[in-house]
């Protein structure tokens, strides 16, 4: 079993794997809390746990899906260039609306810190949760943070977006769909609009385009924070 685990291609296999059985368990449940990403995380938890693999064994393969990060950032410039009609006809309210969803979640989380008297370095591990993985986990990891701590509060605040982001539409009787799908895109990145293209294709479209801006107006606002 050692020879199994100790090849790089085990932990790239499992992750594979353990994504797809999420995928395969959301399609048929349908139901927002089987998101994919937390179920292919608890299952390679879980599968590390029960056989006692080391995780340094498992991350030879998994940190190549690392690798993959950077490029896959530098495809949300394609989002930004596709919607380039909606973003001149909306340009104010989107860069207004994207750059308020950032400051407000890097605010809030920086003012809980300081009143839960957070060290900076769950300070800095914290406040990139909102944006897409690439950018967060760079950030988080260029000024100290914990890349383990932000990927967990990402899937966390990804997850309770999907699943809150339908019944806060409606409560707030948000009916223009480029409001709804900039506000999930704001807040929930990849995990959020996944659920915002299921609502509508504008606010899906609004989603993917609010990832790409408000990756770029968190990276500014981190000069003045860190």
């Amino acid at each position: 079993m050692t020879e199994l685990w100790s090849s790089p291609f085990f932990g790239l296999a499992l992750s594979i794997f353990a994504f797809w059985t999420g995928v395969v368990i959301q399609r048929n449940v349908r139901w927002a809390v089987c998101n994919p990403l937390l179920i292919g995380a608890l299952l390679v938890i879980g599968t590390l746990l029960v056989f006692q693999i080391p995780y340094e064994a498992y991350n030879e393969g998994g940190s190549l899906i690392n690798l993959m990060l950077t490029p896959a950032t530098a495809c949300l410039g394609m989002s930004i260039y596709e919607k380039l009609p909606l973003l001149r006809k909306n340009w104010l309210p989107i860069l207004a609306g994207c750059t308020a969803g950032s400051a407000s979640s890097m605010g809030s989380i920086y003012l809980l810190c300081r009143l839960f008297g957070l060290d900076r370095e769950m300070l800095v591990s914290l406040l990139p949760k909102s944006v897409t993985t690439a950018i967060a986990t760079s950030l988080s990891a260029s000024h100290g943070g914990v890349v383990s701590i932000t990927m967990a509060a990402m899937i966390l605040t990804g997850i309770a977006s999907s699943i809150g982001a339908p019944l806060l539409v409606r409560v707030f009787r948000v009916k223009n769909p480029v409001a709804a799908g900039l506000a999930i895109g704001a807040c929930s990145h990849a995990v959020g609009t996944s659920r915002a293209l299921e609502m509508g294709e504008v606010q899906g479209a609004m989603s993917g385009l609010a990832i790409g801006i408000c990756a770029v107006v968190t990276i500014l606002l981190s000069l003045f924070v860190f």
